[in-house]
């Protein structure tokens, strides 16, 4: 599986910005494309974004409304999403549930808008420091993203989940490779008793003060499907660096797996 490397530029980016995106789009172009690249960005830059990516990465929105049209000033729906030129969207990220105080069923909801408008997406989770110190991260992060799922798991073909320890978001601080694992695991299983084989193929992110320095420790690790940048997707420089680690691990997985040999079918098999 290919990774996703996503970028999140929050409330950030004018008109200006966006020669930082066509640079990350040219890199894109000329990268080896065993992996996918999207970048979110507001809203009123959406449509400009995906004039000037030329195709090379996808552009995704920061948030989306629960409802597809109506007497709601101010919100932005899917459809309208879709229709300006988007491909994916991020639901339920920590900022969102902090300062906006949406529950874990609107975040549902709005995975659920998301599939229903065509887009893909990144369905963020994760734990703070108080329930990390106190050892039910895995419990709370599990909890947390069976409850953030839509009902309808078909409206979810296409999107990723994002984990995202609270405490590392913005911190420089990151967890360690056997905390990363275990809770990566653990969402996989879930994903998998939830769905099946649809749940392999989600991908889980690790979103938390990504920098092209460290992302090649955190790619490594086991079900550990892409990442999810904050400050560092911002700029071109330390987006394609990230953006050539991912590719430089995939093509090493790929060299790895060709150079193993294919066992031979048991019914194939010469008797002695």
């Amino acid at each position: 599986m290919s990774f996703l490397v996503a970028g999140n530029w929050k409330m950030h980016g004018l008109s200006d910005q966006l020669g930082e995106l066509v640079a990350i789009a040219q890199y894109a172009r000329t990268a080896a494309g065993t992996n996918d690249v999207l970048i979110c960005v507001p809203a009123t830059l959406i449509a400009r974004a995906v004039a000037v990516s030329g195709g090379y990465l996808a552009i995704g929105g920061e948030d989306c409304a629960v409802e597809a049209a109506g007497a709601f000033t101010g919100d932005i729906s899917a459809e309208m999403l879709k229709d300006a030129g988007a491909d994916a969207v991020i639901v339920g990220h920590s900022e969102r549930r902090r300062h906006h105080h949406e529950t874990d069923a609107v975040v549902a909801e709005k995975a659920a808008a998301a599939g229903r408008a065509g887009l893909a997406a990144i369905i963020c989770i994760g734990e703070t420091q108080v329930q990390r110190d106190a050892g039910t991260a895995l419990q709370d992060c599990a909890a947390q993203l069976e409850a953030s799922l839509p009902a309808d798991r078909r409206l979810l073909a296409g999107s990723a989940i994002a984990y995202e320890p609270l405490w590392a978001i913005g911190t420089g601080r990151t967890p360690n490779a056997q905390d990363v694992t275990e809770i990566h695991r653990h969402l996989r299983q879930l994903l998998t008793r939830l769905m099946g084989k649809d749940g392999d193929r989600i991908r889980i992110l690790y979103g938390g003060s990504i920098t092209p320095a460290d992302v090649r420790t955190i790619l490594i690790l086991p079900e550990v499907g892409g990442v999810l940048v904050g400050g560092a997707s911002l700029r071109a420089q330390d987006f394609n660096g990230i953006i050539r680690a991912a590719e430089t691990v995939n093509l090493a997985n790929v060299e790895t797996e060709m150079s193993v040999p294919t066992p031979v079918p048991a019914h194939s098999r010469t008797t002695p």
